[in-house]
């Protein structure tokens, strides 16, 4: 079995699924491999027709079943300084590299890997595979898909989603909210200022306030917080605009974003923000140039996992595995996306979050090996889950 999820894996990793690009010629792979084994297939496209998720089902078609749950998409490897051919799985000293090895191809692997035992031992509780588009990019695909499950008519109860934790069990992590704000000005001569609206000046400004914010965030820490840090964080990630010198820059752009650790703190700084633009900065701009502007686009706002007392697939996912303790992570996931369709989430997977994102990520061969144990461990007694 780790022989065949190691060449599977290899298979996934050829296909540059880098989120800008399409990821139908995995999906079909993946498709391909659990049709095979019996399971009912549908393939959600994204509006360009581009894409698509995949849900797919072994055994009888009603609610409640276990959803295996994954991304396809991967990061770029852009300017990263790789020592091996990021699409073509390298095998060194115990380690399997390549792009998406452990986020989270590696998993997607093992789940594909072990289909057919799944499609012996599924009786009556469905077993869900879930595979998105678009992760990487604000968790368009299960957003897509959470839509989407209404019209198929199957709402499942539990979900594992088979991001690196190490195969660790997380039951919680922040949200992750993206967005872009565009300020439009006025150019002019960079010698008359008072003749037109820099836009790179008030898009200064903008990110003061913002930070401003962030530092009010810290005192709003729970005191039992699980999360390190314990608050909502902020983060600009990019501030651009302007052209020369000499020339007031009609246009400027910041990219931000914030990690909310409770829904109110991202309602706190939105309209803290809405009411600063409309009470100071717009007021300034439209004073010289009436058309100046301030526009937010929602990148997404992926809302967090939130642990619960009660948690189906934190039970399920210890007796597998004979962990007693889950805990929490600070970066995103498509989890609350499920939570919020009132499944029972936890995060479980094979590799570290130390390795994803970078040049010459890996997935550790024993991690994989874990990861298998437990997916045996589930088919064994995949018929106990639902009692």
């Amino acid at each position: 079995m780790l022989a065949r999820t190691i060449d599977i894996l290899g298979d996934l990793i050829a296909f540059p699924t880098v989120s800008a690009d399409s990821n139908l010629a995995m999906i079909d792979y993946l498709a391909s491999h659990l049709e095979e084994c019996g399971a009912a297939v549908h393939l959600m496209r994204d509006p360009s027709g581009s894409k698509a998720n995949l849900f797919a089902t072994l055994g009888p078609q009603k609610d409640g079943g276990i959803v295996l749950s994954g991304h396809s998409d991967v990061v770029p490897v852009t300017d990263q300084d790789w020592s091996f051919d990021p699409f073509q799985m390298t095998k060194r000293d115990g380690r399997l590299y390549g792009r998406g090895s452990c986020d989270m191809k590696g998993f997607i692997a093992a789940v594909i890997a072990m289909a057919p035992t799944f499609a012996q031992a599924v009786q009556d509780r469905p077993l869900h595979f879930v595979f998105t588009y678009d992760e990487e990019v604000g968790c368009i695909g299960a957003g897509h898909l959470a839509q989407s499950l209404g019209d198929i008519g199957i709402t499942p109860s539990v979900a594992i989603i088979g991001e690196p934790t190490e195969m660790r069990i997380i039951e919680g992590h922040k949200g992750c909210y993206e967005y872009t704000t565009k300020f439009q000005g006025l150019e002019g001569h960079g010698s008359a200022p008072d003749l037109g609206v820099n836009a790179v000046e008030y898009a200064t400004r903008y990110v003061a306030f913002l930070l401003d914010l962030k530092d009010q965030l810290r005192t709003m820490a729970q005191p039992d917080s699980p999360f390190d840090p314990p608050w909502t964080t902020v983060n600009v990630g990019a501030l651009t605009g302007g052209t020369v010198h000499n020339v007031i820059a009609p246009k400027a752009q910041v990219n931000w974003e914030m990690r909310p650790v409770q829904k109110r703190d991202a309602d706190f700084v939105k309209s803290r923000l809405q009411d600063y633009c409309r009470e100071v900065l717009l007021p300034k701009m439209q004073a010289v140039f009436p058309e100046a502007s301030i526009q937010t686009e929602v990148v997404g706002e992926v809302d967090g996992l939130v642990p619960t007392l009660e948690n189906e697939a934190r039970q399920i996912v210890a007796s597998l595995t004979g962990q007693n303790d889950a805990g929490v992570v600070p970066f995103g996931t498509e989890a609350g996306i499920f939570q919020n369709i009132g499944m029972d989430v936890v995060i479980c997977g094979p590799g570290s979050i130390e390795q994803a994102h970078k040049a010459d990520e890996y997935i550790a061969v024993d991690q994989l090996e874990q990861c298998l144990g437990m997916l045996k461990n589930l088919a064994t007694n995949f018929d106990e889950t639902g009692r």
